[in-house]
């Protein structure tokens, strides 16, 4: 095993070519520690290694759960594809389109559902799903891109949630790594043809 298969989840230059640690032009205070630099045309980059130590910190938290009770919400159409791939194989519960307030709050709903862990796509984007995790004291993991805020948040995993290949790829490590924890699978190979289920 080499160096960098050793150091990542994945050989860098995947995580490269999906554009994972391409952030965007603003940069939130609390994101300042995952960023690795500003490029020249404005662009924060994120640190790949930070990225790659929080995608296995997230998965090792999703493994100590009943899957059952694990919410992925994801309002972008760069997420439904992946969240419902993830879900399919590990029993989550899919909450993708729009989060209808009350959700995870009002017992009174038809669609009422009482998660024990929430992972949300884009903390902005999914504001509700977060406000409502944190109301009622459920650890909420998310993906952070450099303009995200990190308030109420467990657990943050820095990388690009706008690019619908760096989604479908934080998606898919994160379901090998849990599937990994769970004995599900004993290897990265027996994954290996899972991966096109989270591709656009």
């Amino acid at each position: 095993m080499n160096k960098v298969m050793a150091e990542f989840l994945v050989p860098q230059e995947k995580y490269l070519e999906s554009g994972a640690h391409i952030g965007t032009r603003q940069k939130h205070g609390s994101m300042k520690s995952f960023i690795y630099k500003a490029r020249e045309d404005g662009l924060h980059v994120l640190d790949l290694k930070k990225l790659d130590e929080r995608l296995r910190l997230a998965a090792q938290l999703i493994a100590r759960f009943p899957l059952g009770d694990v919410y992925l919400v994801g309002n972008k159409d760069n997420a439904r594809k992946p969240i419902e791939a993830f879900c399919e194989l590990l029993g989550c519960k899919p909450l993708t389109g729009r989060f209808t307030p009350g959700r995870f709050t009002n017992p009174a709903r038809d669609d009422f559902c009482e998660p024990k862990l929430v992972l949300v796509t884009d903390p902005s984007v999914d504001r509700q799903a977060v406000k409502e995790a944190y109301s009622i004291n459920v650890p909420i993991i998310a993906f952070c891109d450099t303009n995200n805020s990190t308030n109420f948040l467990d657990v943050i995993v820095p990388t690009n949630n706008k690019g619908r290949k760096s989604v479908a790829l934080m998606y898919a490590l994160l379901a090998r790594e849990v599937m990994k924890a769970t004995g599900v699978i004993s290897s990265d190979d027996a994954f290996a043809d899972y991966f096109a289920k989270f591709e656009a």
